[in-house]
């Protein structure tokens, strides 16, 4: 699975990684080879990165779904229940 980035963001991330070459590594890097390591790392660890994210969506999205029952629920056969408390009420009276 290739991940795709826009244009815009692949420029931004060149130029992250020309900046992270010149303030941290003793030698620059052209804007293509910036190009090909940011490629490299999209198809090699981006996958990694994704099946991660999407295994936490998932982790979180079976959470809300147990909680469903809880936040949705309702009695059954509550019709004759409110007729039994107004009964109880007026007796009280």
């Amino acid at each position: 699975m290739t991940i795709e980035i826009s244009k815009e963001a692949r420029k931004e991330a060149v130029a992250s990684i020309e900046r992270y070459f010149q303030e941290n590594m003793e030698e620059r890097i052209g804007n293509i080879a910036a190009a090909m390591l940011l490629g490299f790392f999209l198809e090699e660890i981006g996958p990694l990165v994704y099946n991660k994210a999407v295994a936490e969506v998932q982790e979180r999205l079976q959470a809300r779904v147990m909680e469903l029952d809880i936040e949705l629920h309702e009695d059954e056969f509550g019709y004759w229940r409110k007729f039994d408390k107004q009964k109880t009420r007026r007796a009280s009276r």
